[in-house]
């Protein structure tokens, strides 16, 4: 289905002639054969895990390529699932290619098939979010003891990983490492803790010199036979928090090139955070959508591929 928004195509869900795998928040899922997956992101956008009424114009092509991007450049601290992101070089039926060929274009990945790992590896770099809310009750993060009187949006002396459970119905909820090892064994742990901080201090140092402060992010890890990949999506709008590094300033929330400008705008209307979700105004939608384009621009110095 598509549909038309800010005078822009947007893509809110895909019925290709494939078998469907799954169908997530924000990406339709079809298997195309027994190690190979195509993944497909739309414009549909999750706040505080629910699926808004609204598309983001873009929003699936800029998460798409910029997980690309990313892919690429951090290929060399482990493997990922991406096989092509080139419609022409993907092995689909003919006739999808064909009739889908303009859908799939600039928004879909042949990936390999891995077994997801059930958790979310997050890194925090500042206190902010969730993070910061538990830092206020406890003084900790996820069994980190922090130092006291930090201020939010503070800048941590490291990095830190603070894992959260992938929750299919509700919302994520932070673990401890503890936690962490009895659901995956305390070995693989230590791995994607490990590959989770490498990851993100060099995309941190690259978004550095584009003038973009990476708040936190998540990634997520998966299995092909014994050996870690990185899959899904890789410092994203979605999956991450993007400041800009001029005009920071530690003691209150930040600008933002993600979709914290959605979730702001929920909160400020007072919303349960459960179903059904309220409709975005056009204005939300429209600042949304440039923010997006506007981080993969200062990011790869690249323009969008439409």
């Amino acid at each position: 289905m598509t549909t038309k928004t800010s005078k822009i195509d947007s893509i809110w869900e895909t019925k290709l002639p494939l078998p469907l795998a799954g169908r997530g928040k924000v990406r339709d899922i079809y298997s195309v054969s027994e190690d190979r997956l195509l993944i497909i992101t739309t414009d549909r956008l999750s706040a505080f895990d629910v699926v808004l009424p609204d598309p983001i114009p873009l929003k699936g092509q800029v998460l798409t390529q910029i997980s690309v991007f990313w892919f690429n450049f951090l290929k060399d601290v482990v493997p990922n699932h991406l096989i092509t992101a080139n419609v022409d070089e993907m092995d689909l039926p003919k006739e999808v290619k064909q009739k889908f060929g303009a859908v799939l274009e600039g928004r879909s990945m042949l990936v390999k098939k891995a077994k997801p790992l059930p958790v979310e590896c997050v890194i925090r770099g500042y206190i902010t979010g969730s993070g910061w809310k538990d830092y206020q009750k406890t003084g900790a993060v996820c069994g980190h003891r922090l130092p006291a009187g930090l201020r939010q949006c503070d800048k941590l002396t490291r990095p830190f990983f603070t894992p959260a459970t992938k929750a299919t119905v509700g919302h994520d909820e932070n673990i401890d490492f503890q936690t962490t090892a009895k659901a995956i064994g305390e070995r693989l742990a230590k791995k994607v803790e490990e590959v989770s901080t490498r990851l993100y201090e060099k995309g941190r140092d690259y978004a550095d010199t584009k003038g973009i402060l990476i708040a936190d992010t998540k990634f997520e890890f998966g299995l092909v036979g014994n050996e870690l990949i990185l899959i899904d999506e890789v410092l994203t709008p979605d999956s991450s928090r993007f400041w800009p590094k001029e005009g920071y300033e530690p003691g209150h929330d930040q600008p933002s090139f993600d979709k914290q400008i959605v979730r702001n705008y929920l909160l400020e209307l007072g919303w349960n955070q459960k179903p059904p979700a309220p409709k975005l105004p056009a204005e939300i939608i429209e600042k949304t959508s440039r923010a997006y384009s506007d981080i993969f621009r200062r990011l790869t110095g690249k323009e969008l591929e439409r």
